[in-house]
Formats: C-alpha cells, sequence, structure tokens
C-alpha cells in the first residue's frame, strides 16, 4: 500500500520538485540581471550608446569638383592621388554614413562659403547654403569668410531673404531664397550688447531602448577674424577669446541636458600623421593654445581654417585633455566619421575613435596630367538632387561670368619680363594697393603680389572688353586683403628673400609684383642679404627705421611662398576679396576709356 501509494505520487512529487528547481534557477538569474543592471526598470536599457559625429570645413563653394587629390595609402602600399571632391559626391558620402549609424550628426567647423568659384560666388553662395539644406547639415560654426560680404548677409544666408547688402544682386534664382536650414554657431562672435551674433550653442538628443543621450555643439570662430575681413563687414562686432568662451558654455549646455560637448571652431593646426593616424605627430598651429585651455569636460574638437586633414588623440599630446582633434581638410574632399561611445549609467564618453572618408567621385586632369580612379577606395555616384541643383546654377552662371568688368588698351599678361616683373603682376599689385590706402581700408602706401598667385592671361576682346569670368580665371584662390605695417628694414628682408629663402635661390628666383609708386635695385651676384640695393617710395629712400603701411593678400601675409617676413607685420586690418579688388581697380581705370597698362619696370636696377 505505501509502495503503491508512493508509486502514484512518485510523478507528482518530481514535478513539484522540478518546478522548485527551475523557479530557483529563473530566480537566481533575474537577481543576477538586476544586480548587474541596477534595478527593474533597467533591465532592459543598452550599458552604452554609440553616437556618430560626422564633420568637414572650409567648403568655400566647392560644388563641382575641385581637380585635387588626396593622397592616401592602401594597406601595404604606397600613397596615390586619390581624386576628391564635389558637392554631389559629398552627400551621397553624407548619406551612406548616416545610413550606417543611425544615432549621427552632420557639423561643419566654418569657411562654407566665401572665396568661392564663380558657380557659386556669382549668386552670393546662395547655392552653396541651398546644397548644405539637401545634406541635411544640422550645425556649423562661422568662420572668417562668413563674414566676407558683412554681417548683415550673414544673417541674410542663415535667416533667407532678398535685401540687398552687396554689389551683386541677392535672388537670381532662388526667389526668395529661403536661407540656411541648418544652424549656424557664433559663441564669440558679440554684439555691442553682449549678446551673440547667431546662438552660441545647439544640442541634439538620441533614443534608444528608453535612454536619452544630449550631445551639446558650441561653435565659433577664430579671435583673429577681424584681422581678416574687412572692418566694415565686422562693425558692431567683437571677437572673444576662444577658449574662455568654450568654457563659459560648458554649464549652460549641461543644464539643457548635453550629456556629450562637441566643439566647432574656426581655427586649426597641422600635422606631420598620415591621413588614419591618429597619433598627432608634429601637432602645431594657433589651435595648440587653445587646447591647452580648454574644460577637460570637452569630448571632441572639430577644427578648420588650415585646410589641413588630420585625426588627433590629443590625449597622447596633453594627457589632462582627453578629447581628440579632426579636420577634413578643404572643399569637400574628406569627411570625418568620429564614433563617441557614451556609458548610459555615467553619461560620460567612454571611447573615441575616428576616421577620414574620401568623397571620390571621378578623375581629373591636373597640371601633372591624368589623376584616375583609386579602385582600392570606394567610388561613389552623385547624390541627384544635389547635381540637379548645382547644373542648374551651373548652367545660369556663363551669362554672369560674360558680363563685362572694364576695358584694356592691350593684352595683360602674366609672362615675366627680364627682371621677374609682368604687366599682370604690376595691374593686381595695384588693384591691391588701390583697394588698401583708403583710411578706413588700412592706409595703405605700396602693395605686394606673389606671382604664382596670378593663374591667366587677361586677354581682351577687339573692344578691349575683358570679363568677370577672365578675372576669376587670374586670380582663382579667393585670398582676402589685409593692411599691415612694416619696418623700411623689414621691407629690405622680405626682398631678400626673393632669393635666399626656402625654395627661393639666386638660381630660381621667386621675385614680387610691386605696386606702382615703390621701385628698388638688385644685384643677384652679391652676397646674400646685401642683393637689394636703393629703395624708393614716390622718389623718397625707404628709411630702415621708418614705419610703412604694406598691403598684401592673405597667402603672402600668412608667409606663403618663403617670404616670412611678412608674418612680422603689425596692426593688422582685413580687408576684401582680392578678385573683387581686381574687378572695382579695373573698372574704375577704364570709366572714360580702355585701361593704359603698366608697361614701365618697379626693379629700375638689375645686376647678374
Amino acid at each position: 500500500m505505501t509502495q503503491k501509494t508512493a508509486g502514484a505520487t512518485c510523478p507528482q512529487a518530481a514535478a513539484m520538485s522540478w518546478h522548485r528547481w527551475a523557479c530557483t534557477v529563473a530566480g537566481l538569474a533575474l537577481a543576477a540581471a538586476l544586480a548587474a543592471c541596477g534595478g527593474t526598470g533597467e533591465l532592459a536599457r543598452p550599458r552604452t550608446m554609440d553616437i556618430t559625429v560626422l564633420g568637414f570645413n572650409d567648403l568655400h563653394g566647392n560644388l563641382a569638383p575641385p581637380g585635387l587629390a588626396v593622397n592616401a595609402a592602401a594597406p601595404d602600399e604606397a600613397p596615390v592621388p586619390v581624386p576628391a571632391g564635389g558637392a554631389a559626391y559629398l552627400a551621397t558620402l553624407v548619406a551612406q554614413q548616416r545610413a550606417a549609424h543611425p544615432h549621427s550628426v552632420l557639423v561643419a567647423a566654418g569657411d562654407l562659403i566665401g572665396a568661392s568659384p564663380m558657380v557659386s560666388s556669382l549668386f552670393l553662395d546662395e547655392p552653396t547654403i541651398e546644397a548644405l539644406n539637401l545634406m541635411q547639415l544640422d550645425f556649423a560654426a562661422t568662420g572668417n569668410h562668413e563674414y566676407d560680404q558683412g554681417w548683415h548677409e550673414l544673417l541674410r544666408l542663415q535667416h533667407g531673404g532678398c535685401e540687398r547688402f552687396t554689389a551683386k544682386v541677392p535672388c537670381q534664382l532662388s526667389q526668395p531664397f529661403a536661407g540656411a536650414h541648418f544652424q549656424y554657431l557664433a559663441a564669440n562672435t558679440v554684439r555691442a550688447d553682449g549678446q551673440p551674433l547667431l546662438p552660441a550653442t545647439g544640442i541634439r538628443f538620441f533614443e534608444q531602448d528608453g535612454v536619452r543621450i544630449g550631445v551639446g555643439f558650441i561653435g565659433l570662430t577664430l579671435k583673429n577674424t577681424p584681422h581678416m575681413v574687412r572692418p566694415s563687414g565686422v562693425a558692431g562686432l567683437s571677437f572673444a577669446d576662444e577658449a574662455a568662451t568654450v568654457n563659459a558654455q560648458i554649464a549652460p549646455l549641461r543644464a539643457q541636458g548635453a550629456d556629450v560637448i562637441v566643439v566647432l571652431i574656426h581655427e586649426g593646426g597641422r600635422t606631420r600623421s598620415g591621413l588614419q593616424d591618429a597619433s598627432c605627430a608634429g601637432l602645431s598651429g594657433d589651435i595648440v593654445p587653445i587646447l591647452d585651455r580648454l574644460s577637460d569636460q570637452v569630448d571632441l574638437v572639430v577644427s578648420g581654417h588650415t585646410h589641413r586633414a588630420y585625426v588627433c588623440d590629443y590625449a597622447r599630446v596633453n594627457p589632462a585633455k582627453p578629447f581628440w582633434l579632426t579636420s577634413s581638410g578643404l572643399y569637400g574632399t574628406l569627411l570625418t566619421e568620429v564614433q563617441l561611445t557614451v556609458d548610459v549609467r555615467t553619461r560620460r564618453v567612454v571611447r573615441r575613435a575616428a576616421r577620414q572618408h574620401i568623397a571620390q567621385g571621378q578623375a581629373f586632369t591636373g597640371p601633372r596630367g591624368v589623376v584616375p580612379l583609386q579602385p582600392a577606395w570606394p567610388v561613389l555616384a552623385p547624390d541627384p538632387a544635389v547635381a540637379a541643383l548645382v547644373a542648374r546654377y551651373e548652367a545660369a552662371a556663363p551669362p554672369l561670368a560674360a558680363a563685362p568688368a572694364g576695358r584694356l588698351a592691350a593684352p595683360a599678361t602674366r609672362q615675366p619680363g627680364a627682371h621677374g616683373e609682368s604687366v599682370l603682376g604690376r595691374i593686381v599689385a595695384d588693384a591691391i594697393l588701390a583697394a588698401t590706402q583708403g583710411p578706413a581700408a588700412g592706409g595703405a602706401q605700396l602693395a605686394f603680389m606673389n606671382p604664382g598667385g596670378v593663374r591667366a592671361d587677361l586677354l581682351p576682346a577687339a573692344d578691349g572688353r575683358v570679363t568677370y569670368g577672365q578675372l576669376y580665371a587670374a586670380q582663382p584662390f579667393g585670398n582676402t586683403l589685409m593692411t599691415l605695417t612694416l619696418s623700411g628694414a623689414q621691407i629690405r628682408q622680405l626682398l631678400e628673400q626673393q632669393f635666399d629663402s626656402g625654395t627661393n635661390t639666386v638660381a630660381s628666383p621667386r621675385i614680387l609684383q610691386v605696386s606702382q609708386g615703390f621701385d628698388y635695385a638688385v644685384d643677384r651676384s652679391a652676397p646674400a642679404g646685401q642683393r637689394i640695393g636703393a629703395m624708393r617710395l614716390h622718389g623718397q629712400p625707404i628709411e630702415p627705421q621708418r614705419a610703412y603701411r604694406v598691403g598684401v593678400q592673405s597667402y603672402l601675409g600668412a608667409g606663403g611662398d618663403n617670404f616670412s617676413v611678412f608674418t612680422q607685420g603689425r596692426d593688422i586690418i582685413g580687408g576684401g576679396l582680392d578678385v573683387d579688388a581686381l574687378a572695382d581697380y579695373i573698372s574704375a581705370q577704364s570709366a572714360n576709356g580702355p585701361m593704359t597698362l603698366p608697361l614701365a619696370p618697379r626693379i629700375v636696377g638689375w645686376h647678374r
């Protein structure tokens, strides 16, 4: 009986025993899960969230492929030039990265407009703003070139409308122009009332499985912007210290819910590192002292201005500053992808990584021949919407480019004469002087131009007419003008650098083009430092200790072509674009008939 009863109840007991075991195991698993997650409410939450910041800088209105190549190396191979750039290809690259990274934001570090090719500049850079709208840009810092046409015009580009602030007519194709759908940020550009010209910061929130992470952005330009643009364009504005501005904005961003802090700054540096090398080898430039003063709460700095590409783990330079520093070079040739892994419990970035993507779309022919597509890197198809936008403006540009800019009595060529001067070089130098000699423009007394900056002859039509398109071809780099102070001794020293500085040698000198009223003598057979003879300004000797105001374009002003003496200049005042100065000068000089060419040499003595 007992055995029967026991036999009868054995399956029930076994079932109850299994149930208790299963419940025990499940309970232990649940307890372990709860302990690991910190509570029942966080059971399904992830431990980290990946956020992708896509960045670029210094587009400068290059909507069409700019004819540039990025030197890149495939694994175990030597670097090769990879053709890159073009807004339609950049847009495709952005779309691909967004599709691959759902928590992503697209940002830029200034100089998106200004110093632009004709297809954008003839239309006051409205096409570039519209292309960036199509790319769904989120935030952009202002750069110095955003102020080329004055801050009122910058606000028009932000907000839209057709109010005219420049010599060019707005809204020629887009009527009305809608303005930027993205937000320009200008934390350190301050009005007289102490308020920023544009918002200082912006924020984006990303959600995943009930977790919400905020990414705050601080955008600003370099403090020296007033020295790089004409005074009238920034009248009533001041530009505050970069690091102090960033640090002051972190607490307000935190209060708005920002867990991650990203700085967009139009200032930069240069490194010796390769395209994907995060070592920061040889990092230098004006960005470095700013970085060392930033709060350690900054997670990422997206930079620009120097037109250099780098991905730099700045902790390798300064362990107290564990953020990354990036720049994508120039003209839309690269897109930087930065991965930020955020711990959702501490709400802090725990991992960072960055890489450059090449916007390779089409081959081009450069000065050294064809630069072919490189199959080791992805070849992109153009974004249809952006391509159609660019084509629309390209079709509208030729009639505007064909408009007369003035008349010349004869062809003005860049062919150097026996002393290294050219007719067109003299004209350009005279145009710089005319644009910088007014009291408000800096009071220049003489001007210089580098010969390599004059890129095409001015060959007039039968009636002497030259067009705006021809002027753009002659001055294609979009340099801004500046006026600075040098002593007579420094002027002598920089003229000596024509023959003894870097690649400038006696055998292969780089002869500066000089403005009217200034002349000097050269003896190439003399020892280094003694090759420049008498220098005169309007017939009066240049005095070594006397201060002179000198007009120059920004490339030379930054020490380009090995003329480092220009970087010693004081009391710098910025100016307008070099091509605009040339157009204004030729127009003024031909108001009553074709402009007479300056044929007389300004190097009045030349001895070998």
